[in-house]
Formats: structure tokens, sequence, C-alpha cells
């Protein structure tokens, strides 16, 4: 039991990772961005060949997948996303779908169907056990290595959007896009970093989740509905809600899966069902919003 826990524990930090750049530009930017999983699977993708190909350390592999699909990100936005802000949600959704598709092809095409396999450090291999019988306690230390990474990126994340200046700048130019550009700020240059960021998010929770959630061309598809249902049920107006939604979500679909296997997904889609009837808006929602 206490080995399932840990396993949903790392399975939904690391949705969270690759969800929080959809929540942030649709909590924040209010741009729908479907094609988010496209930059989850550039970043798989590139940690996966510069260590397959180069012999790239591992932990180097990281940093480049996020600086990767930053700049990718930060391209999109200044030549696609940037026109379709104003854009009705509808505009917005057929544009990115159009990308996920056209990114699917375009990894089938050049490094083919099969699934990709991440050779982790040795380091990073194996378990330790702690306890004896029920209460056993399995903890993978890859698992526990991305808790641990998550969980810093969370606490940095949240530490900019609360504490920073550029997170005060970013929250006046969502609220209100004219008078933030009157008082000084330079909105498209705010937008274009939190866009950027939240590609980069998304291409090292990519890197890092190629061991655990597999990695193919059909990546941002399959994942899709995972993403929205982390961003839906937990809400778009601040990171604790997707947080809490994500861990809700690894810990029930490990559970399910462990327990009743044959109901497959049933029980994450009911959860769903029944936490948006409790509360619609999302888990956390900002007083006023």
């Amino acid at each position: 039991m206490l080995t399932l826990l840990f396993d949903g524990l790392a399975y939904g930090m690391l949705l969270f990772i690759l969800a929080l750049g959809l929540a942030v530009t649709m909590g924040l930017m209010n741009f729908v961005n479907l094609a988010h999983g496209a930059f989850a699977m550039a970043g798989g993708y590139a940690a996966v060949l510069l260590m397959q190909r180069l012999d790239v350390p591992f932990l180097v592999c990281l940093p480049i997948a996020f600086a990767g699909t930053a700049l990718l990100g930060a391209a999109l936005e200044c030549t696609l996303y940037r026109p379709l802000y104003r854009r009705s949600h509808l505009d917005q959704v057929l544009l990115s779908i159009g990308l996920v598709f056209m990114a699917v092809a375009g990894v089938d095409y050049c490094v083919g169907p099969t699934q990709q396999i991440m050779q982790l450090p040795e380091w990073l291999k194996g378990r330790t056990e702690w306890g004896s019988g029920a209460l056993t306690l399995g903890m993978g230390h890859y698992r526990l290595f991305v808790i641990a990474v998550c969980a810093v990126l969370t606490a940095g994340l949240q530490y900019v959007l609360v504490k920073t200046r550029f997170g005060s700048r970013l929250r006046a130019a969502v609220d209100d896009q004219r008078v933030a550009a009157g008082l000084g700020i330079d909105v498209n240059r705010v937008f274009l970093v939190t866009f950027a960021c939240g590609s980069g998010l998304a291409g090292l929770g990519g890197a890092l989740g190629a061991e655990m959630l597999g990695l193919d061309p059909g990546f941002p598809l399959k994942f899709m509905v995972h993403f929205l249902i982390v961003v839906a049920v937990g809400g778009t107006t601040s990171i604790t809600g997707p947080l809490l939604a994500a861990l809700l979500l690894g810990i029930a679909d490990v559970a399910g899966k462990y327990y009743i296997p044959k109901l497959g997904a049933f029980i994450v889609y009911s959860l769903m069902i029944l936490i948006l009837l409790w509360r619609p808006q999302g888990l956390f929602v900002r007083k006023g919003g």
C-alpha cells in the first residue's frame, strides 16, 4: 500500500510538471494550447536521442530539453500564437490541435513509430525498501529523483509567481493588458517569457517522464486528456489546484490499475466527474475570479 502511494505520488508530481505549462497558458494567459503535449514530446525525444546517439549524460540532457523546448515555444509564440491571443478559443483549439497532428506525423517520419528506451544512469536504477509486511515501502530511486526535482520546481515557480516583480507584472498583464501597457509593462515580452517557460517545463517533464510514461509519436494525443483533467479539476487561477489535482489523479490511477485493472481509466474519469460536480470551477479559484 505504501509503495503504491509512493508510486502514485511520483506519477502525480510528473503529471503536474507536464501539465503546469498548460495551466499557466490557460489560467494566466487565457490561451487554450492543446499542443502542450507536443512540447513535452519534443523534450523527451531531445533527451533520449542525445543520450542514445551522442552519449550525453542524463543530468546534462535535462537542462538541454528545457532550453530547447523553451526556445521552440518562444519562436512559435512570436509567429503563430500571438496573433490568436484576442481570437476565440475555438480558433486557438483548431490551431493547436493542428500543430499536434503535425508534430506526431513529423516525429513518426523522422524517428519512427517505435517506443524509445531511456537508459538511466546506474545510480538512478534499483529501489530501496523500508519496513516489513503490509507497511513495506519500496522507493524506486528514479521515482524519488523525480519527486525531488518536481518539488524544487514547484517551490521555485510558486516563489516567482507570488514574490517577484515578474510575477506581479504577469498578473497585471493578464488582468488588463491595456492598463499594464500604460504603466510601462512590456506585455508582449512578459507573455513571451511566460509561454517559453511553460513550454520548457513541458519539455523537462517529457524528458523526466520518458522512462515512466513511455515515449512514442502518439505521446501528445495519449496524455492530452490527462493534462486537461489536471487543469480542469485543479482550476486555472493558481498552481496549488493543479498540483493537488495531479497528485489525486496519479494516486487514483496507480491504485486503480493495481486493485481493479479491468476498469482501467474508469476510476480516474469517475473521480474527475465527482470533483467537477462538487466544484465546477475547480478545486482552487481566486477570490473574485
